[in-house]
């Protein structure tokens, strides 16, 4: 089963989405419905506070700046980097209602890492609800079923002298689908660890890297900078596979029984603990819906896809009117960057299969071309692949060495 889980990631890491029929269900009801007060935010399926004293607020987070620091400690060093110092640093960042929160990233230092060295914030795929989940927990797990198998590759850039930033972009709540806080806990993981001496990247130029919904982060985080961090030194962002437009998924991918539905509920839980007084999942969920929102309320990607594997959104709710919540599609189209009007300024980089049946290309499409329209540089690498994350291996290489001649100063190509 496990292997299976394993082969069915691709689908899922995009039928994320596709949950959010489930929440057009649940934001509201169509008008024959009665109007009723949103539910009490106990009904809200936020997840069990993380037990480690570390993620507390300080008591003045309400008085710092987005990206100060409130916390620092050296972490044990980590099999995947070996020979790396590892860190961890806990800093104020910003929710989507504007509202200050303590958000976290691990911080990793190569041995030849120079001082003010390049620095990149890469941003995982996280498909999880449960705080267990977090980036910094599944580097030093020994489960096999919580291990992040994206790390291992990152010792390429460890091993050009490159610091890495590794955000926890679902933030406290672990708002899995909420892609705009992403990229403002990426921005403000960046500003925290610049201010921490020791670490070594006071100076340092930035690169921003993700695939697919880790993607989605860094596609937030290169598009806000300009207006949310405008001191930051972004050089550039490699962007793949990411879907840019929540809507439109939710529509293409429907409400059928798929494989990774549970990934599907997730996402919608997610949203409706980032925008508990607009979307209401949990008060409109069926018995069905309920066990399976006590099965992965605290789950991370393997747990999700086991307890939701062939389901669909016409089982957890007995609301009939799936896609009439204008609610619903407000949040969305603020979560994906095809409808922001902000433009990068750094060079992008972006690379996906032109037949990716799991991710609105033509959103990819469109965005990169206001992006050129605007004067941004972009190239664009199509994968010759119709497999999700196959596309992603294919990719990588390239975008490294892209990143490398961006941190050398090397003028940046472009497809446009």
């Amino acid at each position: 089963m496990c292997s299976l889980i394993r082969r069915s990631l691709g689908a899922a890491v995009a039928v994320l989405v596709a949950g959010l029929a489930l929440t057009l269900a649940s934001a509201g009801t169509g008008a024959a419905q009665p109007l009723l007060p949103p539910p009490p935010a106990a009904d809200v399926a936020f997840p069990i506070p993380d037990p480690d004293p570390f993620y507390q607020p300080t008591p003045d987070i309400a008085a710092r700046a987005p990206g100060d620091v409130l916390k620092v400690r050296q972490l044990p060093p980590s099999y995947y980097f070996p020979g790396s110092a590892m860190w961890e640093v806990l800093f104020r960042s910003t929710d989507s209602q504007g509202n200050p929160i303590a958000a976290n990233t691990t911080y990793v230092l190569p041995a030849n890492h120079a001082p003010d060295g390049p620095l990149v914030s890469y941003q995982h795929i996280i498909n999880s609800l449960g705080h267990k989940c977090k980036i910094v927990t599944e580097l030093y797990t020994s489960d096999p079923l919580h291990q992040i198998r994206e790390a291992a590759g990152l010792n390429i850039a460890l091993a050009r002298g490159w610091a890495v930033s590794l955000p926890d972009h679902l933030g406290p709540r672990m708002a899995y689908g909420a892609a705009k806080l992403g990229g403002q806990i990426t921005l403000d993981g960046i500003r925290a660890v610049k201010r921490v001496p020791e670490l070594q990247v006071a100076n340092s130029p930035v690169g921003l890297g993700g695939y697919s919904g880790g993607g989605m982060a860094t596609a937030w985080a290169a598009a806000l900078a300009p207006t949310y961090a405008p001191e930051l030194d972004i050089v550039g962002a490699a962007i793949g596979g990411a879907p840019m437009n929540l809507g439109k998924m939710a529509q293409g991918l429907g409400t059928n029984p798929h494989p990774a539905f549970g990934l599907a509920m997730a996402a919608a839980l997610g949203l409706e603990r980032e925008y508990p007084d607009r979307i209401d999942v949990s008060g409109q969920l069926n018995a069905q819906g309920r066990w399976l929102k006590q099965m992965i309320g605290n789950g991370c990607t393997n747990e999700i896809m086991l307890f939701g594997v062939g389901r669909s959104a016409t089982e957890m709710t007995d609301n009939k009117n799936f896609m009439d919540n204008p609610e619903a599609w407000k949040v969305m189209d603020e979560n994906s960057v095809e409808l922001y009007p902000g433009v990068p300024k750094a060079p992008i980089f972006e690379w996906h299969s032109p037949t990716d049946a799991l991710i609105p290309v033509d959103s990819i499409d469109n965005t990169l071309r206001r992006y050129c329209e605007a004067g941004t540089p972009v190239q664009t690498l199509l994968t010759p692949t119709p497999d999700h994350l196959s596309a992603a291996a294919l990719g990588v290489f390239q975008g490294l060495d892209w990143m490398d001649a961006r941190f050398r100063g090397d003028p940046p190509p472009s497809t446009c």
